[in-house]
């Protein structure tokens, strides 16, 4: 089975999560055959081992995970990596797919820049 993790930072307000939630849930209604988890890095659960783990149990042997990131810090270049080489090595048979962080994908930065452009001309 073929599972997307989507991979978010994490904060203390509950609330902080509701858009990544929001975008789990769109992409669920958009390909309802395709399994698709939230996981956090920090401050919040579920963590990205523990939704990895969840999903490898119900079957998962490809996983997909797109870091909800506007850029390629630190936790992109030094935690995730570590994150999924522990993954990996834990789950040796397991397919593993990184995506760039959402920031980085050029379609989405435009789609921002009209979002402003589109706020400026209303305000």
């Amino acid at each position: 089975m073929r599972a997307v993790l989507l991979f978010a930072h994490g904060a203390r307000d509950p609330a902080w999560a509701l858009p990544f939630v929001a975008i789990r849930d769109a992409v669920r209604s958009a390909a309802p055959g395709l399994r698709v988890e939230l996981s956090f890095l920090e401050l919040m659960q579920p963590s990205l081992p523990d939704t990895a783990a969840g999903l490898i149990a119900d079957g998962a042997t490809e996983l997909t995970i797109v870091p909800l990131f506007m850029a390629q810090g630190g936790h992109l270049k030094k935690d995730l990596p570590v994150l999924l080489d522990d993954l990996r090595a834990a789950h040796p048979g397991l397919t593993v797919h990184l995506t760039s962080a959402i920031g980085d994908v050029p379609e989405l930065t435009r789609a921002i820049a009209d979002w402003v452009v589109g706020a400026a001309t209303r305000a």
